[in-house]
């Protein structure tokens, strides 16, 4: 078996095993599931996630740009009432297991699992070869008990990570949370920039250092809690047109807060698109426009925030 140590807290547990990416409401409709099941079990349920993604080992010129860092999906994996998360370490010893070791070493051995509840396009062992039927004979023939959960749509076809990283690269961030059930979160440090925003009226902090997807140029409207209090927060991503700057940027303007954030890391949760980028033929122009986008930001936030 693959170096894995599982704790004893979470032998017997219920599981569902995923790449849980963005933790969206397709997911959370399964983890409803597998929390009903643990109940009835009288035993935890937990979550069990990869890290890193299993095609960052096998074919990492594939690997999916992340909607989630590994700290945020524990958090959002927690949020959504499991009782753990516990991460698989992703090797390519553990990815060489055939559908029959990876059950018997990881769900049955490692975890010794008390109930399974998956997605019914849940694959797993070498090169993807088990599916939901597999699992449900292999839990048979172990008495372990074992569900697949209906796929979870919108009215229109089936949410998932895919699908939302496609909104986001649309500039469609709405409709993203809207599948999401949260807001889309950016995570980053703040780092000097040309500090050009103080000059018109509108500090930015400048974010560097971002693991996870960023949506298609534009401006977004988002909050930011800085030290428990929560600020609107009017997010450009991009370069700066206006002043013929062709640097890729993600500037955050804090609506109502004064302070120095240089170095410190900032979390920004995305609500909705605002407009794209545009080239404007004055400093006033731009200033008129940011006054309006900071308005509606702030609407937006203040909404977000009932």
């Amino acid at each position: 078996m693959p170096d894995i140590h599982i704790p004893e807290s979470l032998h017997g547990a219920c599981i569902s095993i995923g790449n849980f990416d963005g933790v969206h409401q397709g997911h959370v409709s399964m983890l409803q599931q597998l929390i009903q099941l643990a109940r009835q079990l009288c035993v935890p349920a937990a979550a069990v996630t990869f890290d890193p993604h299993p095609i960052a080992v096998l074919r990492p010129e594939f690997t999916p740009p992340l909607l989630t860092t590994p700290e945020e999906r524990r958090r959002l994996l927690l949020q959504a009432g499991v009782s753990a998360v516990f991460v698989l370490p992703v090797s390519a010893s553990l990815l060489q297991l055939t559908p029959q070791q990876f059950f018997s070493q990881v769900i049955q051995a490692g975890f010794q699992a008390g109930g399974v509840v998956e997605g019914p396009n849940f694959h797993f062992g070498h090169d993807r070869a088990g599916n939901v039927d597999t699992l449900q004979r292999l839990c048979q023939d172990a008495g372990i008990a074992c569900h697949i959960a209906a796929p979870a749509d919108d009215g229109s076809e089936m949410i998932s990570s895919s699908r939302i990283r496609s909104l986001l690269c649309r500039r469609a961030v709405t409709e993203a949370v809207k599948l999401l059930g949260h807001p889309y979160r950016i995570s980053g440090f703040v780092h000097r920039g040309a500090q050009r925003g103080r000059t018109i009226g509108f500090p930015t902090a400048n974010l560097a250092e971002i693991h996870t997807l960023l949506p298609a140029h534009g401006v977004y409207a988002g909050t930011a809690n800085i030290q428990g209090h929560t600020f609107p927060a009017a997010v450009s991503v991009g370069p700066n047109p206006t002043f013929g700057e062709q640097r890729e940027k993600i500037e955050v303007h804090l609506d109502g807060f004064s302070g120095d954030l240089y170095g410190t890391r900032l979390n920004v949760d995305l609500l909705a698109e605002i407009r794209p980028l545009q080239a404007f033929s004055s400093a006033s122009e731009l200033v008129a426009r940011i006054t309006a986008d900071v308005a509606e930001v702030r609407k937006l936030a203040a909404t977000a925030g009932h």
